[in-house]
């Protein structure tokens, strides 16, 4: 059973109050219908006419034009009419498997001219901000506060993010992948191909970034595979412990890094979470005996307590908080460290602990964090269609690296108001990664977290290494993760977790993840553009989940989703015949007659009789007593046992004329199969007919191609065979990679050119100007000269790879 609650808000237009009940209970300013969300207006062919086919679709990449504020509203962009469409809903009205909308819908449109393609739509915790991120440009559209109203349609302030750096004429720095942070309603974490981590505060500065981290994956000078220092996706940590100042790293080679400790300014956390890592942090520093994992945890806790300066004061006093706001701060003479690749545990094989390899097909195109429980799951997907799926086997630790100052910008009052570090990743023994009982050891030294891995999943998608895979979570079921792709929408859910199933009690043999079909893709359409253009996935208070999708045709598909049962452990039936079922049916139908009336009555022995019995008369009192005797015998034996033959013909009649009409109707069945099977017996013949006529003409064709030159070349060697597939590999992955890294030297070069050249200008007009100490300056000179030994080496790289590539397409032409 339901109930209807009137929730309270702002209304359609931002200024008033409006009620988000029931139908028959709200009281908006003009008529509201309630329709079924698939039968909304702007949600059929007929009201505007199909989306345009967007380039996205064309590039076979993903778009998501669906957003949900977590509560009563949806979100769709309209790319043909550059505007945003708010629609109330009520999940689960009038029955658990349908969604309502209010019809008409609010329009919200910028206030200034969008001359680029929405590709992705998302928006903050709060719902007060919308972010439109398309290939050339990226603006956050503010729903609410100063807006105006013109010809029903809501007007609100627009603007651009980062377009000195990302959509200059001259900047080719390409952003890769943008969310907003989950602490906070005005941070924007975005990568970019420059190998660069930056975090915006749009309420300080539109143009320049807050936070940057520039990612060095590898050493300058070590041979590495360009794929490795080519990053693809990232995202931001859970509500766990350090994963909430964590940020998570995907590079093209399938390498996950870690960066920790990251935290906006002035982002806001629970005292309860923050009080337990300071607590655990200084529970394990009493007890440490290893003193680089005290130097590790004596530098966690003046981070904390210099972030949240009230840890320790209120730990002390016993807080009351029920928040805490992070402060500005920094090491002035230590960079964090990037953490990783995290690689998986050991199990006692020996492996290769240089090259770690690839699991999947392709390359790596997207990254998903998910927190289940008490586990900390990552999945990566590769473009063969794979899921690479890991938990954690131990906790996230904040690492820096002394000796390598960070560049902070600060006011007049020496207030942080930036900061901008180079992050390495530091080479470490790799010994932690086999298992030992003495796990005190591996605390707080400074290793990457190791990964268990949970499974591998092939999603069999069409096309050969070309698939684009975004993933996102199930908001009521964790376990369940959605995997949109350019053929649909598929579900996987986890059934076996570390440390989760370990609490809960449950077996702990591994089950594989369940991968069901969402929804198809394509509607009957080519397989090779994506036909969905936004997915959402909603859930209420009550336990039920939804999934709604739009396509490009404006159709919108809502299916109401499983839960609770697909966490159960799965029933193997038997292979199950039809047929042989109905016969068995049948052959155990009710028993007409019982065995006992067929066995006949039962034998009664006789009395015994006198010797003169045949002396005795009828009409004496002996006879009569004899004959009396015989009459009771026979009425007991013969006729119970025919009136009960007699009730039982009665009682089954019934089911008599219904097994018989059961058999008439298998015979009619029969012979109707049989009639089928006579029809289909001249198709058949024919189909064979041609299918024979298609054979000879397949053999005249290759008798002819036999005679053509250069059909009798040698097959390739083994070594051929493999150096093609590295060259089909570095066609495919490495050399984009290669690009990708010498446009990002390019670019560094190019800012650090720009720098120099403000710096002579400033020191010819006589500017005050502070001056670079003198290790500074010899650090940056060699910093340049590994740029460029690493720009030689890629050129190098380039022009091997190039002639190999000439003379395979060569060959292959001929």
């Amino acid at each position: 059973m339901r109930f209807n609650f009137n929730f309270i808000g702002l209304d359609d237009s931002g200024d008033g109050l409006e009620s988000l009940s029931s139908p028959s209970t709200s009281t908006p300013k003009e008529d509201v219908e309630w329709l079924p969300l698939q039968h909304h207006p702007i949600f059929t062919s007929a009201a505007d006419g199909a989306l345009p086919p967007s380039s996205s679709a064309s590039s076979k990449t993903l778009t998501n034009l669906l957003a949900w504020d977590g509560a009563s509203r949806l979100y769709f962009w309209d790319s043909q009419k550059q505007c945003l469409h708010r629609i109330s809903v009520q999940l689960g009205e009038p029955d658990p498997s349908s969604i309502l909308a209010a019809s008409p819908s609010k329009v919200l449109q910028a206030d200034v001219q969008l001359n680029y393609e929405v590709q992705k739509i998302s928006i903050n915790r709060h719902g007060s901000a919308m972010l439109l991120s398309g290939s050339d440009r990226l603006c956050v559209m503010y729903l609410y506060g100063k807006t105006s109203v013109k010809d029903n349609i809501v007007i609100c302030r627009t603007v651009t993010i980062g377009a000195e750096i990302y959509f200059h004429r001259r900047s080719i720095i390409r952003m890769l992948q943008v969310y907003w942070h989950p602490s906070s309603d005005t941070h924007l974490g975005i990568l970019s191909s420059d190998s660069v981590f930056r975090i915006f505060n749009l309420s300080m500065s539109l143009q320049q970034p807050e936070q940057e981290y520039y990612l060095q994956p590898v050493k300058f000078g070590s041979s590495t595979r360009a794929s490795s220092i080519c990053p693809v996706d990232f995202s931001f940590g859970g509500n766990h412990l350090w994963d909430r100042f964590s940020v998570f790293i995907l590079f093209s080679d399938g390498s996950v890094y870690v960066l920790c400790p990251i935290i906006p300014f002035g982002s806001v956390y629970k005292w309860e979470a923050l009080q337990e890592i300071y607590v655990d942090a200084k529970t394990f520093g009493l007890n440490s005996t290893n003193s680089k994992a005290v130097s590790n945890i004596n530098m966690a806790i003046s981070w904390l307590e210099a972030i949240f300066p009230e840890l320790s004061q209120q730990s002390a006093e016993g807080g009351d908080s029920f928040a805490l706001k992070a402060r500005p701060y920094a090491f002035i003479d230590s960079s964090i460290v990037l953490q990783g690749p995290l690689r998986n545990f050991c199990h006692g094989e020996k492996k290769d602990t240089q090259v770690q390899d690839a699991e999947g097909q392709g390359r790596a195109v997207s990254f998903l964090y998910n927190l289940v429980s008490k586990d900390s799951v990552l999945v990566i997907a590769w473009s063969g269609g794979q899921l690479q799926i890991d938990a954690f086997a131990d906790e996230i630790q904040p690492v820096w690296k002394a000796g390598s100052p960070p560049r902070l910008f600060v006011d007049s009052c020496d207030r942080i108001l930036g900061i901008a570090m180079i992050c390495e990743s530091v080479s470490s023994d790799l010994s932690f990664l086999e298992p030992d009982p003495t796990l005190d050891r591996d605390v707080w030294l400074g290793h990457p977290p190791p990964l268990l891995r949970l499974a591998i999943v092939d999603l069999a998608l069409p096309g050969k290494g070309g698939s684009h895979i975004s993933m996102s979570v199930d908001p009521l079921m964790p376990e369940r993760t959605y995997c949109f792709h350019n053929g649909g929408i598929d579900s996987v859910v986890l059934h076996f977790l570390p440390f989760s199933s370990e609490s809960d009690g449950k077996d702990g043999a591994r089950r594989s993840p369940s991968v069901n079909p969402v929804i198809s893709a394509c509607h009957g359409e080519s397989s090779s553009t994506p036909s969905l253009c936004g997915f959402l996935a909603l859930a209420d208070s009550f336990g039920d989940s939804w999934i709604v999708g739009v396509t490009y045709s404006r159709e919108c598909i809502v299916l109401e989703m499983e839960t609770w049962n697909l966490l159960l452990p799965p029933i193997v039936d038997e292979e199950k015949n039809p047929a042989l079922e109905e016969e068995k049916q049948y052959t155990n139908s009710t028993t007409i007659i019982s065995k006992e009336l067929l066995s006949g009555p039962k034998v009664v022995l006789l009395p015994p009789s006198s010797p003169n019995l045949r002396s005795v008369t009828a009409d004496s009192i002996e006879g009569r007593s004899t004959l009396h005797q015989y009459f009771k015998l026979f009425h007991e034996n013969y006729m119970e046992y025919a009136y009960k033959v007699y009730f039982e013909l009665q009682h089954h009649a019934p089911q008599l004329k219904k097994i018989i009409d059961n058999q008439h109707s298998r015979l009619q069945k029969a012979e109707r199969k049989l009639l089928e099977v006579e029809e289909k017996q001249e198709k058949l013949e024919s189909r064979i007919t041609n299918a024979v006529q298609h054979c000879n003409v397949l053999e005249e064709r290759l008798l002819k191609l036999r005679n053509l030159p250069g059909i009798h070349k040698k097959p390739l060697s083994k070594a051929e065979r493999d150096f093609k597939a590295e060259l089909d590999r570095y066609n495919g992955v490495e050399l984009d990679a290669l690009r990708s890294s010498i446009e990002a030297l390019d670019a560094r070069l190019k800012r650090f050119e720009n720098s120099q050249q403000a710096n002579q200008h400033t020191q010819v007009s006589g500017k005050r100007m502070n001056y670079m100490p003198a290790e500074e300056v010899s650090k940056l000179r060699s910093s340049i000269e590994k740029l460029s030994l690493v720009n030689n080496e890629n050129t190098k790289m380039v022009k091997l790879i190039e002639p190999a590539l000439r003379n395979l397409e060569i060959n292959s032409t001929q």
